[in-house]
């Protein structure tokens, strides 16, 4: 299994099969509007606009889990990213990241890159999910890891 087994709804609502990346490297970052974490969409794109012509993608995944930090719904979302951060990595639909309804592909990239201490749940937003370019997940970095600091992670992948 990899990552190109899953699909996902971009936040226009339109379908993304993940298989459309194969053979890129992929960062993928559940993220908020309203979280102390928010700053790091001007990092996040940074590193996009660094390494994208060298094959990374960027996927950022709206979660309303974590102190309630994206109440907005997918306009909102959309707006607040563009307008505040620049976005231009590809933003997908508001999915939950823990529990009983979390997105297959979230379910996969704990089961296959635990977190501190063997522990599989997203702690707190921004956490971040290095994909290699054959889909396998090769890290796995805290909310507290800034997009800067995974630049040589995403150099030896490239």
């Amino acid at each position: 299994m990899s990552v190109y087994d899953f699909a996902a709804e971009t936040l226009d609502g339109k379908p993304a099969a993940l298989a459309d990346y194969r053979g890129q490297v992929l960062l993928i970052v559940n993220t908020a509007s309203k979280c102390g974490f928010t700053p790091q969409y001007e990092g996040l794109e940074a590193l996009y606009r660094k390494f994208k012509d060298r094959g990374l993608v960027i996927l950022g995944f709206p979660c309303n889990q974590f102190g309630a930090q994206e109440p907005g719904d997918a306009a909102e979302i959309a707006n607040f990213c563009s307008l505040t951060y620049d976005v231009s990595f590809p933003m997908m639909g508001k999915i939950d990241v823990n529990g009983p309804k979390a997105h297959p592909l979230y379910a996969w990239l704990k089961g296959e890159k635990k977190g501190i201490l063997g522990t599989e749940g997203i702690k707190w937003n921004f956490t971040k999910f290095l994909i290699d370019r054959e889909g396998k997940v090769a890290g796995r970095f805290a909310p507290t890891a800034t997009p800067q600091s995974l630049e040589s992670a995403i150099e030896a992948l490239i």
